[in-house]
């Protein structure tokens, strides 16, 4: 089989490797779709402090199950699948609580084991959901970004009331976007980005404002139209944010923190604990494929509004290449399997 491998840090290969057999509970899938992340590129660039090298990269990825381990039903042989990337031990604290994505011995695939842009993966066989036959494949493939929004508003619990201010017209940004409006019927949802097409997106994702805060001022749009986030979700991670989202945010607002930044941010506490505010940080997902896989199954989200460009996996140094350069048009990548 063909697997896209990353030998070292700005090395890509797409090398030949042998067909793997599923062990016991595990299962063979034969990758249909696979989809490019930001995080597939840190890896890639050798920016991803949790990566190690050789591996095989992907995290989003969908097809088919062709082969089960000891211990798996047979009968899903032939079954469509969404593979969730995290794998937990099940037993230490955060897993006793409902958190596997932060596992103290996590294991994510595609950063810490061989993961999905390949012809054929293995994977554990809780990680692979089924999709019903109703959940075309270019939705399967997204389920995995969903289950980031999903993760976010799990924490927060938003309601019709709320006011929501979104840094970054990212892929995240854009699936919080549709999860607070689509699902959650957040009434106001503000987002704010530097890139004037990534704002036409968020709009047609179904946000209310959409702000150049490169070119007008966050704090005096707010003013203007009497808005006081009750919710700030930070999609953009960047180490000026949090003490801008600590002002502009509410009494008893949530602010929520998305990706990772090994850069300093300093923050002044009396604004905190003066408005009483909650700030959440969300990491990967924490048994959120159900609940995404619901939302697609009712119509709740659309995941076309984020796919922007196809590649065949032969061509995935010119597809990761674009998602890193063309930010103007490029959001979600998809590289197709198929034979």
């Amino acid at each position: 089989m063909k697997s896209i491998v990353i030998e070292k840090p700005n090395t890509l290969i797409i090398a030949e490797r042998p067909v793997p057999e599923p062990s016991a509970g595990e299962v063979r899938v034969k990758v249909k779709l696979a989809g490019i992340c930001g995080s597939d590129s840190h890896i890639y660039r050798g920016h991803n402090p949790f990566a190690q090298y050789p591996r095989v990269i992907g995290h989003e990825f969908y097809g088919v199950i062709e082969a089960v381990g000891d211990g798996v039903d047979h009968s899903r042989i032939g079954e469509r699948v969404s593979v969730d990337p995290v794998i937990s031990c099940g037993h230490c604290y955060p897993c006793s609580i409902g958190k596997p994505n932060v596992c103290t011995s996590l294991v994510v695939l595609g950063v810490h084991r061989d993961g999905g842009f390949s012809e054929y993966a293995v994977v554990p066989a809780k990680n692979a959901w089924a999709i019903p036959d109703t959940v075309p494949d270019e939705h399967a493939v997204m389920v995995e970004p969903f289950t980031i929004a999903a993760n976010v508003t799990g924490q927060i619990n938003p309601t019709e009331n709320d006011i929501a201010l979104i840094y970054g017209a990212g892929p995240m940004g854009l699936t919080t976007v549709q999860a607070l409006k689509r699902v959650y019927k957040v009434k106001t949802v503000v987002i704010a980005d530097r890139i004037d097409e990534r704002l036409a997106m968020a709009k047609q994702c179904g946000a209310d404002w959409a702000i150049n805060n490169s070119q007008h001022s966050l704090q005096e749009f707010l003013v203007e139209n009497g808005l006081k986030p009750t919710i700030i979700v930070d999609a953009a991670c960047h180490p000026s944010i949090l003490q801008e989202a600590i002002t502009l945010a509410s009494p008893a607002a949530r602010i929520v923190l998305m990706g990772f930044t090994s850069d300093p941010c300093q923050i002044i506490q009396q604004g905190i604990t003066g408005k009483e505010l909650s700030i959440y940080s969300s990491r990967l997902n924490a048994n959120k494929f159900p609940v995404v896989i619901d939302w697609l199954v009712n119509g709740l989200i659309d995941p076309n509004q984020l796919i922007t460009h196809t590649f065949d996996y032969h061509h995935v140094t010119d597809a990761i290449e674009l998602f890193e350069k063309d930010q103007q048009h490029c959001c979600k990548v998809l590289l197709t399997f198929t034979e």
